[in-house]
Protein backbone atom coordinates (compact mmCIF):
# COMPACT_ATOMS: atom_id res chain seq x y z
CA UNK A 1 0.00 0.00 0.00
CA UNK A 2 1.71 3.26 -1.24
CA UNK A 3 2.42 5.74 1.96
CA UNK A 4 -0.02 8.57 1.96
CA UNK A 5 1.06 10.40 5.30
CA UNK A 6 0.33 13.89 4.90
CA UNK A 7 -0.41 14.81 8.55
CA UNK A 8 1.62 14.67 11.64
CA UNK A 9 1.55 11.43 13.36
CA UNK A 10 2.81 11.34 16.76
CA UNK A 11 2.89 8.13 19.53
CA UNK A 12 3.02 7.66 23.29
CA UNK A 13 4.92 5.41 24.51
CA UNK A 14 6.60 4.29 27.85
CA UNK A 15 5.80 1.54 30.70
CA UNK A 16 1.97 0.94 32.33
CA UNK A 17 1.77 3.93 34.72
CA UNK A 18 4.62 5.98 33.45
CA UNK A 19 1.70 9.03 32.66
CA UNK A 20 1.38 8.82 28.26
CA UNK A 21 -2.57 8.38 28.52
CA UNK A 22 -2.87 11.45 30.83
CA UNK A 23 0.30 13.51 28.48
CA UNK A 24 -2.09 12.83 25.40
CA UNK A 25 -5.38 13.73 26.52
CA UNK A 26 -3.62 16.88 27.35
CA UNK A 27 -1.46 17.47 24.24
CA UNK A 28 -4.61 17.33 22.59
CA UNK A 29 -6.24 19.87 24.85
CA UNK A 30 -3.42 22.27 23.86
CA UNK A 31 -3.27 21.31 20.20
CA UNK A 32 -6.60 22.38 19.95
CA UNK A 33 -7.00 25.15 22.02
CA UNK A 34 -4.31 26.27 19.29
CA UNK A 35 -6.90 25.80 16.35
CA UNK A 36 -4.99 22.15 15.32
CA UNK A 37 -7.32 19.62 14.16
CA UNK A 38 -5.76 16.37 15.93
CA UNK A 39 -7.47 12.97 16.60
CA UNK A 40 -6.57 11.44 19.45
CA UNK A 41 -6.55 7.23 19.13
CA UNK A 42 -5.14 4.26 21.46
CA UNK A 43 -3.46 0.85 20.99
CA UNK A 44 -5.86 -1.84 21.50
CA UNK A 45 -8.46 0.31 21.63
CA UNK A 46 -9.09 3.30 18.77
CA UNK A 47 -10.56 0.58 16.53
CA UNK A 48 -13.72 -1.68 16.87
CA UNK A 49 -11.73 -4.68 16.59
CA UNK A 50 -9.47 -2.73 19.33
CA UNK A 51 -12.19 -2.50 22.09
CA UNK A 52 -12.98 -6.09 21.91
CA UNK A 53 -9.38 -6.95 21.85
CA UNK A 54 -8.94 -4.53 25.46
CA UNK A 55 -11.80 -6.29 26.84
CA UNK A 56 -10.78 -9.54 25.99
CA UNK A 57 -7.32 -8.91 27.61
CA UNK A 58 -8.83 -7.42 31.01
CA UNK A 59 -10.96 -10.44 31.33
CA UNK A 60 -7.97 -12.55 30.69
CA UNK A 61 -7.12 -14.95 33.69
CA UNK A 62 -3.40 -15.84 32.68
CA UNK A 63 -1.31 -14.40 30.16
CA UNK A 64 -1.97 -15.58 26.42
CA UNK A 65 0.73 -17.52 24.41
CA UNK A 66 3.00 -14.41 23.75
CA UNK A 67 3.16 -14.95 19.76
CA UNK A 68 -0.90 -15.25 19.78
CA UNK A 69 -0.97 -11.85 22.09
CA UNK A 70 1.46 -10.11 19.51
CA UNK A 71 -0.51 -11.35 16.14
CA UNK A 72 -3.91 -10.09 18.22
CA UNK A 73 -2.43 -6.90 18.55
CA UNK A 74 -0.70 -6.77 15.16
CA UNK A 75 -4.71 -7.50 13.88
CA UNK A 76 -5.92 -4.48 15.84
CA UNK A 77 -2.88 -2.61 14.58
CA UNK A 78 -3.86 -3.39 10.53
CA UNK A 79 -7.41 -2.51 11.13
CA UNK A 80 -6.59 0.85 13.70
CA UNK A 81 -4.07 1.87 10.77
CA UNK A 82 -6.58 1.28 7.69
CA UNK A 83 -9.46 2.46 8.98
CA UNK A 84 -8.72 5.44 11.37
CA UNK A 85 -5.30 6.66 11.36
CA UNK A 86 -4.58 6.69 7.66
CA UNK A 87 -7.57 8.47 6.63
CA UNK A 88 -7.04 10.84 9.34
CA UNK A 89 -3.37 11.58 8.22
CA UNK A 90 -4.53 12.36 4.42
CA UNK A 91 -6.83 14.79 6.03
CA UNK A 92 -3.98 16.51 7.56
CA UNK A 93 -4.95 16.09 10.72
CA UNK A 94 -2.72 15.56 13.52
CA UNK A 95 -2.97 12.34 14.94
CA UNK A 96 -1.88 11.10 18.40
CA UNK A 97 -1.87 7.50 19.40
CA UNK A 98 -1.53 6.56 22.92
CA UNK A 99 1.00 3.14 21.99
CA UNK A 100 1.72 1.93 19.01
CA UNK A 101 4.23 -0.47 17.19
CA UNK A 102 7.02 -0.14 19.78
CA UNK A 103 4.97 -1.58 22.09
CA UNK A 104 4.91 -4.80 20.64
CA UNK A 105 8.14 -4.83 20.20
CA UNK A 106 8.96 -3.97 23.71
CA UNK A 107 6.80 -5.91 25.51
CA UNK A 108 5.74 -8.97 23.28
CA UNK A 109 9.25 -9.07 21.92
CA UNK A 110 12.00 -7.67 24.58
CA UNK A 111 9.57 -8.84 27.73
CA UNK A 112 8.22 -12.19 26.26
CA UNK A 113 10.77 -13.56 23.92
CA UNK A 114 8.95 -13.18 20.32
CA UNK A 115 11.65 -12.50 17.57
CA UNK A 116 12.45 -8.90 16.86
CA UNK A 117 12.64 -9.22 13.15
CA UNK A 118 9.28 -11.46 13.10
CA UNK A 119 7.43 -8.84 14.79
CA UNK A 120 9.33 -5.58 13.16
CA UNK A 121 8.06 -7.41 9.62
CA UNK A 122 4.38 -8.24 10.78
CA UNK A 123 4.40 -4.13 11.41
CA UNK A 124 6.07 -2.87 8.74
CA UNK A 125 2.26 -4.64 7.27
CA UNK A 126 0.22 -3.40 9.40
CA UNK A 127 1.27 0.38 9.62
CA UNK A 128 1.26 0.52 6.11
CA UNK A 129 4.61 2.24 5.29
CA UNK A 130 3.65 4.59 7.93
CA UNK A 131 6.06 5.31 10.77
CA UNK A 132 5.63 8.17 13.52
CA UNK A 133 6.71 12.15 13.28
CA UNK A 134 8.09 12.25 16.73
CA UNK A 135 7.37 9.34 19.11
CA UNK A 136 7.24 10.11 22.54
CA UNK A 137 8.81 8.34 25.74
CA UNK A 138 8.11 8.51 28.79
CA UNK A 139 10.59 7.02 31.04
CA UNK A 140 9.44 5.73 34.76
CA UNK A 141 11.39 3.26 37.09
CA UNK A 142 8.84 -0.11 37.32
CA UNK A 143 9.01 0.08 41.34
CA UNK A 144 7.40 3.66 40.68
CA UNK A 145 5.03 3.01 38.64
CA UNK A 146 3.93 -0.19 41.02
CA UNK A 147 3.10 2.30 43.63
CA UNK A 148 0.93 4.40 41.26
CA UNK A 149 -0.96 1.49 40.59
CA UNK A 150 -1.65 0.62 44.17
CA UNK A 151 -2.49 4.26 44.96
CA UNK A 152 -5.48 4.14 42.23
CA UNK A 153 -7.17 1.34 43.85
CA UNK A 154 -8.79 0.08 40.92
CA UNK A 155 -8.39 -3.31 39.49
CA UNK A 156 -5.37 -4.34 37.90
CA UNK A 157 -5.11 -5.07 33.60
CA UNK A 158 -3.79 -8.28 32.98
CA UNK A 159 -0.56 -6.61 32.11
CA UNK A 160 -0.30 -4.69 35.83
CA UNK A 161 -0.54 -7.83 37.49
CA UNK A 162 2.83 -8.76 35.58
CA UNK A 163 4.72 -7.04 38.03
CA UNK A 164 8.27 -5.31 38.53
CA UNK A 165 10.36 -8.14 36.89
CA UNK A 166 8.49 -7.78 33.25
CA UNK A 167 8.02 -4.25 33.54
CA UNK A 168 11.81 -3.86 33.99
CA UNK A 169 12.26 -6.02 31.09
CA UNK A 170 9.65 -3.88 29.01
CA UNK A 171 11.38 -0.62 29.99
CA UNK A 172 14.53 -2.55 29.35
CA UNK A 173 12.70 -2.67 25.91
CA UNK A 174 11.96 0.79 25.17
CA UNK A 175 15.77 1.64 26.24
CA UNK A 176 17.30 -0.17 23.15
CA UNK A 177 14.52 0.34 20.61
CA UNK A 178 14.99 3.94 20.93
CA UNK A 179 18.54 4.69 21.75
CA UNK A 180 19.56 4.42 17.75
CA UNK A 181 16.48 6.82 16.77
CA UNK A 182 16.51 10.88 16.07
CA UNK A 183 12.73 10.97 16.49
CA UNK A 184 11.91 10.30 19.85
CA UNK A 185 11.81 12.85 22.34
CA UNK A 186 12.38 11.46 25.97
CA UNK A 187 10.73 12.80 29.13
CA UNK A 188 11.07 11.95 32.40
CA UNK A 189 7.61 10.74 33.95
CA UNK A 190 8.63 11.92 37.33
CA UNK A 191 8.11 14.86 36.19
CA UNK A 192 4.68 16.90 36.77
CA UNK A 193 2.24 16.84 34.14
CA UNK A 194 2.24 20.28 33.74
CA UNK A 195 6.27 19.94 32.94
CA UNK A 196 5.75 16.76 30.75
CA UNK A 197 3.11 18.72 28.20
CA UNK A 198 5.34 22.40 28.41
CA UNK A 199 8.29 19.69 27.19
CA UNK A 200 6.06 18.20 24.35
CA UNK A 201 4.69 21.37 23.09
CA UNK A 202 8.22 22.61 22.76
CA UNK A 203 9.50 19.64 21.02
CA UNK A 204 6.35 20.14 18.71
CA UNK A 205 7.03 23.64 17.65
CA UNK A 206 9.95 22.65 15.32
CA UNK A 207 7.78 20.33 13.27
CA UNK A 208 4.62 22.37 13.00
Amino acid sequence: MKNKQKGIFITLEGIDGCGKSTLANNLVTALKADNHSVLLTKEPGGSKLGVTLRQLLNEQQEPLDAVSEFLLFAADRAEHFRKIIIPALEQNIIVISDRCADSSLAYQGYARGVDINFITEVNAVAMAGITPTLTIFIDIEPHVAAARFAKRGATLTSFEVRGIPFFTAVRHGFETIFKSRNNVLRLDGNETQEVLLAQAIEALKSIF
